[in-house]
């Protein structure tokens, strides 16, 4: 028993630090702080909010998922672009000619500037829906959980593109 508490006691330091720094969300970089640049709506339908919204949740996400620091100005990463899309379309309809599930689309432009190393930038759009049922409004708690769920996606895929280096 003994000698299995050595060798654990061994062999934990060499699993954590053994092979340099590791993220467990894949995140490495030599940068030390980031800026997101307020995302205008540019979308043909306009949703009051949901450019400073979107913002704040890419922030947030960045600064949960990595060691950065949110900076104003000269950020070693900086994001920037628009909403280019907003868009409620039905998916399904019923026999009464009316939509069973409505699906809401959001698309944002993205462009990405890594100071340390200029190859790592990139312009690409990334857009993401959310499904609810016919006879919902897209108000209220409804809207709340389509926001959260595309937002997380979105902004998932922005730090999966910029930082993950998958």
């Amino acid at each position: 028993m003994k000698l299995h508490k050595n060798i654990l006691v061994a062999i934990l330091p060499l699993l954590f630090f053994g092979c340099g720094i590791y993220s467990f969300t894949g995140i490495e970089t030599n940068a030390k702080t980031f800026q997101v640049n307020y995302f205008q709506n540019n979308a043909n339908l306009i949703e009051p909010g949901l450019d400073r919204d979107f913002t704040i949740a890419l922030q947030d996400q960045i600064l949960n998922l990595s060691s950065l620091s949110l900076v104003n100005s000269n950020g070693d990463l900086v994001y920037e672009g628009e909403i280019t899309q907003y868009r409620i379309s039905p998916t399904t309809a019923t026999a009464n000619s009316t939509a069973a599930q409505n699906r809401l689309t959001i698309g944002v432009n993205v462009r990405f500037f890594n100071k340390l190393n200029e190859e790592e930038n990139f312009e690409k759009s990334f857009s993401f829906f959310y499904d609810y049922t016919g006879s919902e409004l897209l108000s209220g708690s409804t809207k709340d959980t389509a926001f959260e769920e595309i937002f997380q996606r979105l902004t998932q895929d922005i730090i999966n593109a910029s930082l993950a280096n998958w």
